[in-house]
């Protein structure tokens, strides 16, 4: 069955932003989501106003030291591949395409190269759908590539490669040839690989599959990863894949990246799927330790973030605060109307979110009320997510990336 109305995937979101010269800082915005995938930054001194050309340190056209880098499909070809940008000037420094030459399916509104990359500071790592996983160092050099198998889901890919030591993990799909994997850093080898029970869709054309990013967090000193998949909530060890508890509640479909608020662990599929707290006591099925479990959530496609215990979520239409141990909405706001499927991000004391129109909402994190600080409007279509290094939020719409800088 083909969909009735757009599906918001999780889309490109700005890449990241590293430092060439020098050992990546700790907010350095290295992977999706931000230093440990979860939209939270130490980043000071972050910009709360601009537009189009007000604060704006530069822009450049998306088809045209310390650099900034983003995976690339152009319009209207079938080339893949990553560009690097100087950070000073917004100069092309390199490049590196790749052509798929096949038809790969996706949806209308998530374009090819739709995945992050990741970096820990010496190397890239970019997923570029069909046409494999690929490994660079900061100049471009090609490390290590692999072919993983084609994807084959009408709505295509997002979720996001992420570091884990000296690994590299990517959960590959959805679709038909759908699996975690985890990869050598240095050489590419694998090193494991699971295809957990439920993820996979029996055709291209099933509603089913996840386009989550993993997140890894800190539990009994140990670290776990853990997997938003189609109908279950999971926690694997990220050397060996081996799982370690499960939690029944998500849907056929997820889209956002797991959420964690002390020793409360989140997941919320988006599509207007359930959304769940559990605190896990131990290993096995923690379905029992649920803390709460909405059937349905207004959340289409962007992961919330977490802030003094309380949820903050931008919805396809405004915004919601949720208490995280009981999952109460404290409030919800509208934010001047409009549709958003962007992630929502904590810097620097303040909330950001961004709508499709390519407006800003700064919004103070309070569980009171939504106050917003301030409204930014670039007026070019988004719905990729913001990225903070050094003072700067970099944007990147469908026409440009953005530069924003306080002066």
């Amino acid at each position: 069955m083909l969909a009735r109305r757009l599906f918001g995937l999780l889309l490109p979101a700005l890449a990241l932003v590293v430092t060439a010269a020098a050992p990546a800082s700790a907010g350095d915005w290295l992977q999706w989501r931000g230093p440990l995938g979860t939209g939270i930054s130490d980043e000071k001194n972050v910009p709360t106003t601009w537009t189009a050309t007000e604060n704006v340190k530069w822009k450049v056209p998306l088809d045209v030291g310390q650099r900034v880098f983003i995976t690339h499909s152009p319009a209207k070809t079938k080339l893949r591949g990553l560009r690097a940008f100087e950070r000073a000037t917004g100069e092309l420094a390199w490049k590196h395409e790749v052509e798929y030459a096949d038809n790969e399916p996706s949806h209308g509104t998530n374009p090819f190269c739709s995945a992050s990359p990741a970096s820990d500071g010496q190397r890239i790592v970019a997923w570029y759908g069909s046409a494999g996983l690929f490994c660079y160092d900061l100049e471009g050099k090609v490390l290590w590539q692999k072919d993983l198998g084609k994807v084959e889901h009408i709505w295509g890919y997002g979720s996001s490669p992420v570091f884990a030591g000296e690994l590299v993990i990517l959960q590959y799909g959805p679709g038909l040839n759908t699996f975690v994997a985890a990869f050598d850093k240095t050489s590419g080898d694998e090193v494991w690989r699971k295809e957990y029970p439920l993820q996979k869709s029996a055709t291209a054309e099933e509603y089913r599959g996840s386009w989550s990013t993993p997140v890894l967090y800190q539990s009994g000193g140990r670290t776990l990863m853990l997997l938003s998949l189609p109908e279950k909530f999971r926690a694997v060890d990220p050397a060996s894949g081996e799982e370690v508890w499960t939690c029944d509640g998500p849907s056929k479909l997820v889209y956002t990246s797991p959420l964690v608020a002390g020793e409360i662990l989140i997941t919320m599929c988006g599509y207007g799927g359930p959304a769940l707290a559990v605190k896990p006591a131990g290993t096995g099925d923690q379905t029992a330790n649920r803390l709460w479990l909405h059937p349905r959530n207004p959340q289409r496609v962007g992961s919330g973030v977490v802030v003094g215990g309380h949820i903050y979520i931008r919805n396809e239409k405004g915004a919601w605060c949720l208490d995280a141990k009981t999952g109460e909405r404290k409030w919800q706001d509208e934010l001047g109307g409009g549709e958003s499927w962007s992630s929502m991000s904590y810097v620097d004391g303040r909330l950001y979110t961004i709508n499709t129109a390519g407006t800003t909402f700064v919004l103070e994190p309070t569980p009171e009320s939504c106050k917003v600080i301030a409204e930014n409007k670039l007026g070019e279509t988004t719905r990729g997510s913001h990225a903070f290094s050094n003072g700067q939020i970099f944007v990147r719409t469908y026409q440009n990336l953005y530069c924003i800088e306080a002066k």
